[in-house]
């Protein structure tokens, strides 16, 4: 099986910065057409330039919170490129949570930006891949992959939120690749530990003892960079992974195999 992505169409969220950012390059190095979507405007254009009119890469600005945005996206896809074939939903967000303050918010915030998110433009690009199964009678149709986190199985008191909101983003993995397997669409997603992200980027700059603690706590020893996160998600959109769909596939470098670390950085 091909582990190639050229000439296929990917939109990749959180692609401002970040795990996001280094799976927009590294599809868009691969031949792939790229539409880059995330909040922050300022910084896509810092990060990818001015491209908009021409090329295989182009990007989105907007609040994905809203229904009208993700709506807008995929047009904007579909006007750029004519097809969509892969989702990569890769923006998240990190936040702390009181677990005994009854006013934290935290769990509301943090389900509606890595569960709700992903799960209405998961919709909305499903209905356009199905709309193109119409028009290929055989053969895989489109693959989505959702970014999770080994938070959603070991958890910390101060990540309830993020936990809560992981776990339910796997679950609602293997339940849209049920519903998705009879239009020939997978659904799988990335659980991530030990890995350079945005948000881990910023903890560990603010208190300098979590990286030590997490890199003891991983079997590999290190924390690996957003590269490094990159084949394994396009190994989930190519065709090499053709007969794998509703799973949850572990990046942590062994660190789930061991107690949970005592730092609350994801």
């Amino acid at each position: 099986m091909s582990f190639s992505i050229s000439g296929k169409t990917a939109i990749v969220t959180g692609a401002a910065n970040g795990i996001g950012l280094s799976i927009a390059r590294a599809f868009a190095d691969k031949g792939a057409n790229v539409m880059c979507a995330d909040m922050d405007e300022k910084k896509l254009k810092l990060e990818l330039g001015e491209a908009r009119d021409e090329g295989n890469i182009r990007f989105f600005a907007g609040d994905l919170r809203q229904r009208l945005t993700i709506a807008n996206l995929v047009s904007a896809t579909i006007d750029a490129f004519d097809q969509v074939d892969i989702l990569v939903n890769a923006s998240r967000q990190v936040m702390p949570t009181d677990a005994l303050d009854v006013d934290d918010t935290s769990v509301e915030i943090l389900l509606e930006q890595n569960l709700m998110t992903s799960l209405r433009l998961t919709q909305q690009v499903a209905k356009r891949m199905m709309k193109q199964a119409k028009e290929q009678p055989e053969g895989p149709i489109g693959s989505i992959i959702n970014l999770s986190s080994v938070a959603a199985q070991h958890t910390h008191p101060e990540l309830m939120g993020y936990s809560i909101a992981t776990a339910a983003l796997d679950q609602m993995t293997r339940s849209m690749a049920l519903a998705l397997a009879p239009h020939r669409i997978r659904v799988n997603a990335v659980a991530f530990g030990s890995v350079m992200s945005a948000s881990l980027k910023a903890s560990v700059a603010e208190n300098r003892e979590w990286r030590d603690d997490i890199r003891s706590h991983t079997p590999l020893g290190r924390i690996a960079a957003p590269s490094e996160l990159v084949d394994a998600v396009q190994f989930l959109a190519a065709e090499s992974s053709s007969f794998m769909t509703g799973e949850v596939m572990v990046v942590d470098g062994g660190r789930s195999l061991l107690d949970a670390v005592s730092a609350p950085a994801h």
